[in-house]
């Protein structure tokens, strides 16, 4: 018995400005910084280039580049280990980000 995908992948999806700004109210759980809650969540889902201009609206706001999770560790220093992240490392630094 062949069970069917509920949704098929989407590839080169666009991603409006109205949607990449809908990522700065990004609302986490418990004991999240929402700063840092925000970033991993564009991260996660945005291509490099979206995350790009996400960055850029996110700083604009005066928030925290370097917020971190509960173990005390930053977006870069997650995204420093994944091996194809190197756009986003670089985005990240440019933006003052450090590890």
């Amino acid at each position: 018995m062949h069970t069917k995908k509920d949704k098929a992948k989407v590839l080169d999806e666009v991603w409006t400005e109205e949607r990449i700004r809908g990522f700065l109210d990004t609302a986490p759980g418990a004991g999240i910084d929402p700063d840092f809650h925000t970033l991993l969540k564009a991260y996660q889902q945005m291509r490099a280039d979206d995350f790009r201009q996400f960055i850029g609206l996110f700083v604009a706001q005066g928030r925290n580049i370097n917020a971190t999770d509960p173990r005390g560790v930053n977006l870069l220093e997650i995204v420093s280990t994944h091996r194809n992240s190197g756009d986003f490392a670089a985005i990240l630094q440019d933006a003052g980000a450090h590890s």
